[in-house]
């Protein structure tokens, strides 16, 4: 077995903590923090999840209201030692070219774009996570057949937890967090095409 780059080494017997991620220039791209636990994304990253995560933001970006914005990729500190990064976000706050990470209280949706490496964590650690965090709104798309999939979920605010609100096929319209309709087959055309 090789030796590890210092680097991974934590700063402090503690562990990891969520700011810590600021300071590892040497990490992965995509490095997330669960449970204290760096979690680095390794395997390649798929066509199809590249495609949707940018479909889905530009579908969002066009329909968004004054005052939310719509990301990719940062990251949201749902406490000390848990930093996950969604594929895609829904945020109440101001752009800032140099600001690294959300905090929950900020963000109205998160989006998971499953992939074989991230699933069990989109299904089940992240579903817990984000509710307890209170982020309102969770989306988990499934690739079915070359075709996105989109389970939505509303938090449930006196326990903590978030009911099933949806599995949309073909369309996705919801009244919340705002007014949004999209055209699911029409976020990989050539995914669809192929599973004809």
């Amino acid at each position: 077995m090789s030796e590890l780059p210092d680097w991974m080494y934590a700063p402090r017997d503690e562990g990891w903590f969520a700011d810590d991620l600021d300071h590892l220039p040497q990490a992965p791209r995509h490095t997330e923090l669960i449970d204290g636990a760096l979690v680095f994304m390794m395997s390649p990253q798929r066509w199809w999840h590249g495609d949707v995560v940018t479909d889905l933001v530009y579908s969002l970006r066009r329909q968004v209201p004054e005052g939310r914005r719509v990301g990719r990729e940062m990251s949201i500190k749902l406490d000390k030692r848990n930093r996950p990064e969604p594929d895609v976000l829904v945020v109440r706050a101001e752009f800032d070219a140099d600001r690294t990470q959300f905090a929950p209280d900020e963000v109205d949706l998160v989006v998971e774009v499953v992939s074989p490496e991230s699933a069990h964590r989109d299904r089940t650690v992240k579903v817990r996570k984000y509710a307890e965090a209170g982020i309102p709104h969770y989306w988990i798309v499934e690739d079915e057949g070359g075709l996105p999939v989109v389970h939505a979920f509303e938090l449930e605010p006196a326990t903590s937890t978030y009911s099933p609100a949806g599995i949309f096929r073909g369309k996705l319209v919801r009244s919340v967090p705002f007014p949004i309709e999209i055209d699911l087959d029409g976020l990989v055309p050539d995914s669809r095409r192929a599973a004809d």
